[in-house]
């Protein structure tokens, strides 16, 4: 029996307060606790975990986890530079580039549900402008966004390949 499913909610920019383990260097924790993080992002592109956590446990690899993105990766703050990165696989050892910082990581994530649905029309000579557009937006943000192998290049690729034509709201 095949059913129809409701229609997924449209995104919504939310902040959201997470703990933090007591491995996470103070500053880091502060910074979270009073900045919180976005609450989600466009399904499973970047999801907020109950608690940041210092990658690895006890290793102390300089990379505090906050959040999750698709199947397998993780959002993390450096703990060294501040800024955001992806992490492909919870045990790869590559880093690619986010955001300048989490500011920066707010920004984009708010302008980035504000311009959802990126598409009028589900027509494909649309998805380019559409990722265009994007592109545009994300690098005013922040001029480091749109980083080769970046969590927003992809995101933007994606767009582009009309990944987000057939969400209905």
């Amino acid at each position: 029996m095949i059913r129809d499913l409701p229609p997924l909610p449209l995104p919504q920019y939310s902040v959201l307060r997470i703990g933090c383990s007591p491995m996470v260097p103070a500053e880091i924790a502060a910074d979270l606790r009073q900045n919180g993080v976005p609450a989600g992002l466009i399904g499973y592109e970047y999801q907020p975990l109950a608690e940041a956590a210092v990658l690895g446990g006890m290793d102390k690899s300089g990379l505090v986890v906050f959040g999750t993105s698709g199947l397998f990766g993780h959002i993390a703050i450096e703990v060294a530079s501040r800024r955001i990165v992806h992490i492909p696989m919870a045990e790869s050892s590559t880093t690619n580039h986010v955001n300048r910082d989490l500011e920066a990581f707010h920004r984009c994530v708010a302008a980035t549900i504000a311009r959802f649905p990126f598409y009028e029309e589900a027509e494909e000579d649309r998805f380019d402008e559409a990722a265009g557009d994007l592109r545009e937006l994300l690098a005013t943000l922040d001029d480091t966004a749109l980083a080769h192998n970046g969590l927003w290049e992809t995101l933007c690729d994606d767009v582009a390949m009309g990944n987000y034509a057939n969400w209905e709201d």
